[in-house]
């Protein structure tokens, strides 16, 4: 009988993840067009428009790498010139802030879609993480220049950054199914995420090496599913490491994001008969 129930709940888990990648195929145009919408919509009356989009990120690496390496004179690690080895740890995290930010507001700016039941509203914080998918394409695109201008040319192991790309995107999207249906009934919950966004930063290996960590606190970046992300970006880039090759971290993230999956689908179903009472 136990067995029976457990055969019964996966069969459910996976109904339900099917059903759930029809519905996005069956959406498609409509989050495309929803993207691209929010993508202009955001720097409407500016007058550089959506080029602000790609200003601040480019400022903010250059200040970092004016900081550290001309400042406080960062040697290059691993014998890598250090703004290709901080570029290739900052452009996943941007995206990762970006999206999840623009994920978690999803619902309360986009309040006239909530009564319309022909549409299912799960999928508006995936339409926030396209438009920062945009952003993020062409920093990848900057980076593989940056890389070309060094004198290092692309290997297949740059094939591997769509891995983690998608990585990325299917925990964002159940980290948000949590926070986007939450902050309809917490407002603050958007100014927490910023918090811990700042907090995650930090305590990301983005700027500095992990060799530099004590061994005995190295463990504790294992629970944090931005470092395998960004360890994954320098793996494809830089030290040519396939992800099968880091077995027990890929099977790690994978569990915590699905652990995310299930908890903010969950989450999101029971809150969502009450969203448009609060809106």
């Amino acid at each position: 009988m136990i067995v029976g129930h457990e055969m019964k709940v996966k069969g459910c888990v996976m109904q339900n993840i099917v059903n759930f990648l029809k519905e996005i195929w069956k959406y498609r145009i409509f989050l495309f067009e929803l993207s691209k919408r929010e993508f202009y919509m955001r720097y409407v009356g500016s007058l550089l428009g959506s080029v602000w989009a790609f200003v601040h990120p480019i400022i903010q690496i250059l200040i970092l790498w004016y900081v550290f390496q001309i400042g406080f004179k960062s040697a290059a690690v691993d014998n890598f010139p250090f703004i290709l080895w901080l570029a290739s740890g900052m452009i996943p995290w941007f995206f990762f802030s970006e999206s999840l930010q623009g994920a978690t507001n999803s619902i309360i700016e986009n309040r006239h879609w909530v009564k319309k039941i022909v549409f299912r509203i799960s999928l508006l914080p995936l339409a926030k993480i396209i438009t920062a998918l945009y952003i993020h394409l062409f920093f990848v695109g900057l980076l593989l220049l940056m890389f070309l201008a060094y004198g290092y040319k692309p290997t297949i192991y740059l094939l591997q950054i769509f891995y983690y790309m998608l990585s990325m995107i299917v925990f964002v999207l159940g980290l948000s199914w949590a926070t986007s249906s939450l902050i309809v009934f917490f407002r603050d919950i958007g100014q927490i995420i910023s918090m811990l966004l700042q907090f995650g930063f930090w305590l990301t290996p983005i700027f500095y090496s992990l060799k530099v960590v004590p061994e005995k606190y190295r463990i504790i970046y294992m629970f944090n599913p931005m470092f395998y992300i960004v360890e994954g970006y320098r793996d494809s880039l830089i030290y040519h490491i396939w992800f099968w090759e880091r077995g027990f971290q890929t099977v790690f993230y994978w569990i915590m994001t699905f652990v995310c999956l299930t908890v903010g689908g969950l989450l999101f179903k029971r809150l969502r008969p009450h969203f448009a009472d609060l809106l």
